[in-house]
């Protein structure tokens, strides 16, 4: 990983509460206008989560504005990576980080406010009996606030083809919103991640459903942001698309290859049986 420096955790408090310790993995670039509103609105809505900053040397001072954050309140978190390497590299790092100082659940969320720190109950509420939880946009109860058309259409359109093309029932595979278990992604094989951008979310879901994990949506509002530039572009989602279509069909070759492999030794063991 590309992390340079990091605060570090501060011992979970010894009250016998049976919540799991549970980490908000943020990954910024250039959120000095958002960074400390959403760290507040997380921390009034959750006290017992932590939240740990994943900066990429934001230009805008946004790493030194987690670093106060961070001096104030022990449950914040700093990790500086000292390049901008993407958003998938961010979370692995955030993930090596919080599965290294032993965190049960961890957690992935935007700085910019759209994903609603309020709603994160949500998720926690749905992880009993599941591996990995999603807000989801697209499921009944949830939504968009302020989006053009054009983009939701783009959002549904890509996910619906994301289950045509993987073959799954998750409705917003592309979603950021999202708990893992840390079993989960001991699981996963987090170290034969290649992918990055907003085909990395794609490619953790079907890594998870791939190993028989339960995978559970639960229904979010999702608000465009209203502070700062969005990173997202016409560009950028016909860009993902194409990546998640050449993703997509290497996962689907090997999986028919792997399928034909089974049934090649299932054939050949019933053939030495009859030998037999």
């Amino acid at each position: 990983m590309d992390a340079t420096s990091c605060t570090r955790p501060a011992p979970a408090p010894e009250t016998g509460d049976p919540v799991p310790r549970t980490v908000m993995v943020v990954p910024t670039y250039n959120e000095a206008d958002n960074l400390a509103w959403i760290v507040q609105r997380l921390r009034d809505a959750q006290p017992l989560v932590d939240v740990l900053v994943v900066d990429d040397e934001s230009p805008d001072g946004t790493g030194r504005i987690a670093d106060g954050l961070a001096a104030t309140d022990p449950a914040v978190h700093v990790l500086h990576r000292s390049a901008k390497g993407g958003l998938g590299a961010a979370y692995l790092a955030g993930f090596a980080w919080a599965l290294a100082e032993g965190y049960d659940v961890i957690g992935e969320m935007d700085a910019d406010g759209s994903h609603q720190p309020e709603q994160l109950g949500r998720l926690i509420a749905a992880l009993d009996g599941a591996d990995l939880v999603i807000g989801s946009r697209w499921v009944p109860g949830g939504s968009v606030v302020n989006w053009p058309v054009r983009r939701e259409l783009l959002s549904r359109g890509g996910n619906r083809y994301v289950r045509l093309l993987l073959g799954i029932e998750v409705h917003d595979a592309t979603a950021g919103f999202r708990l893992f278990r840390r079993t989960t992604l001991e699981k996963i094989e987090l170290d034969q991640v290649r992918s990055t951008g907003y085909v990395f979310q794609t490619d953790l879901v079907w890594r998870t459903l791939h190993r028989g994990l339960v995978v559970r949506e639960v229904p979010i509002e999702f608000v465009e942001r209203v502070r700062g530039d969005s990173k997202m572009s016409g560009a950028v989602a016909g860009e993902s698309l194409r990546r998640i279509t050449q993703w997509g069909l290497r996962e689907r070759l090997e999986q028919m290859r792997r399928a034909r492999s089974r049934r090649s030794l299932r054939t050949a063991a019933a053939h030495g049986r009859e030998l037999q």
